[in-house]
This record gives C-alpha cells, structure tokens and sequence, in this order.
C-alpha cells in the first residue's frame, strides 16, 4: 500500500471504531459487560485488519517495556491521581454528580454491587484497550505517515470525542465541557509519554493511575466509602 492509502486506511478504521463505540453507547446500550466484549472486539479488530492490509506494520514494538522508564511514569501517574482527586473534592461541591450514578445504573447496569469489578477492568484493561488503539494505533503508527502535528491532534481530538456518548447524560454542559477539554489535553500528554519512549506502557500506567482516581470519585458517589 502507498503512504495516502496507509494514511486514509488508519483514519477511517479510528473514525469506524469511535462511531461503532458511540452508537453501542447511545443506541444499542447494553450491560456493561456486553459493551466490553464488543469494544474488546472493535478496538482489536480494526487495528489487526489494517496490519493484515499492510504487512509492513508490526505492533510488537508498542509493547516493548523499558524499564528506565517507568518510574517518570509512576510518579506521574501518582501526581495526576491526587490532582484528579484534588480537582474534585475542591470544585466537587459546585456540580451536580447524581446524574452520573443515575446514568450508570439505567443504562449499563452498573451500580454498588458491582462497581468493584467495574473499576478493577476500567483501570486495568480499558486503559490498555484504549492505549492500544488511540495512542498506539492512531499516534504511534500514523504518526510515520503523516508526521507530528496530525498525528497529535487527530488522535487526541478522537480519544475525547469518543467519550462524548457514553458522557451526554451524564454531567451538566459546562461539565461536560471541562471533561471533553481535559481528555483532549490528556489525549496530548499520553502521545508525548509514547513519543518520548516508542511504546504504550508509560502513558497506559498513567492512564491507569487516572481511571483510578475516577473510580475512588465513583466509590465516594455509590457509598462505598
């Protein structure tokens, strides 16, 4: 394949994957484990196809671990976990978060009784599910095609967009707009990490240590602590 097919290949597969995302989220809405499997499924899928449609693209380098590395990682993962909770016990009282629950209940089926389990997969195996496809798959392999600036903006720009189904009901809109606003930051911060070291694992321990703090935020909103 030339580079402009590689390039439109990459791009529509990220573009397929975010809408199939959305519209499970906000049409299909199945229970939460279901929505897992198909997304398992869809961010696998479409990266694997597109290496099959190439056959010059390994995605073996993405998970070649460095561990000189990964203390940066740690510590920011520890720097971003306090910052997310301290974001939250500070400007926490002036929002409304019962819809988040709510939501979370009706929709997906998520609630008390088992939002352990939930958390212990958004933290552990979302993060590196969505590591692999957005960071990985629509950064690291795009961005030899079309250089930085795309690749940086695209693959961030489609990691918050791609939250802004399953988050529409949520959160009130100036919320809503904050949160977009940081996962587009985020998105930035997590292509960095993996510019700077050629693989997925600094930016998923990161990604991990912000999912658990968003989870610590849903164990306080279910009353488990």
């Amino acid at each position: 394949m030339n580079t402009r097919k590689n390039i439109i290949s990459i791009i529509t597969m990220i573009v397929i994957g975010c809408i199939a995302m959305a519209y499970v989220d906000a049409v299909i809405s199945p229970d939460y484990a279901v929505k897992s499997i198909i997304k398992i499924l869809i961010f696998l899928t479409l990266p694997i196809v597109y290496s099959l449609i190439s056959k010059e693209v390994s995605f073996r380098p993405l998970f070649k671990f460095e561990k000189k590395e990964m203390r940066f990682s740690i510590l920011l993962g520890l720097g971003v976990y306090v910052f997310i909770l301290g974001s939250y016990f500070l400007i926490g009282p002036y929002f409304d978060f019962t819809q988040v629950t709510e939501s979370l209940q009706s929709n997906i089926g998520v609630n008390a009784g088992n939002f352990v389990f939930v958390a212990i997969y958004i933290s552990i195996v979302n993060s590196l599910l969505e590591e692999f496809f957005f960071r990985g798959f629509a950064f690291l392999t795009l961005k030899k095609l079309t250089g930085r600036k795309f690749a940086y903006i695209f693959s961030a720009g489609a990691f918050s967009v791609y939250h802004i189904a399953m988050m529409t009901s949520w959160f009130t809109v100036p919320l809503f707009i904050v949160l977009i606003v940081s996962l587009f930051v985020a998105g930035l911060l997590f292509n960095w990490l993996n510019e700077r070291n050629g693989n997925i694992y600094t930016s998923w321990m990161v990604h991990m240590c912000a999912n658990l703090a968003i989870n610590t935020i849903g164990f306080t909103l279910f009353g488990l602590v």
